[in-house]
């Protein structure tokens, strides 16, 4: 029953497409990077280093969307091994700890949760692409 309604709710997650990946955003970046991405959101200043303009992304890489970076940006989890600390959360696991808290434990693989962590942040990524400036 959980693998049912699990399928269910990441083909539901895959129909809002655009709309479920703003609402992410505004939940998970526009506290830093601002509701437009350009890294004026209220808590921007008490950063030690600002955040980046999410408007810019496709400029500063010669007019293509780094799509893969910025889900490895988002995702934190590899990263933060190769590099240590950073300011952004490690949305990886703060995705897949909201998700495994709010069920039974152990009622998810973690092949199954580590699935729905990637739809989550996949729907970032598509909607952070929609915030290019042309």
């Amino acid at each position: 029953m959980i693998a049912a309604s699990t399928a269910i709710g990441i083909t539901d997650v895959c129909a809002q497409g655009t709309q479920y990946g703003k609402n992410e955003y505004i939940k998970a970046c526009a506290t830093c990077h601002g509701v437009t991405g350009k890294g004026d959101g209220h808590m921007a200043n008490a950063l030690l280093k600002p955040p980046p303009d999410l408007t810019k992304l496709s400029e500063s890489n010669k007019g293509v969307f780094p799509a893969s970076r910025i889900y490895d940006v988002i995702d934190g989890r590899m990263e933060v091994m190769n590099h240590g600390s950073r300011d952004m959360p490690v949305w990886g696991d703060v995705f897949a700890g909201d998700l495994t808290a709010r069920l039974p434990r152990d009622s998810l693989s973690k092949e199954t949760v580590d699935a729905m962590v990637r739809v989550r942040i996949l729907t970032l990524v598509e909607y952070i692409s929609t915030l290019q400036e042309k």
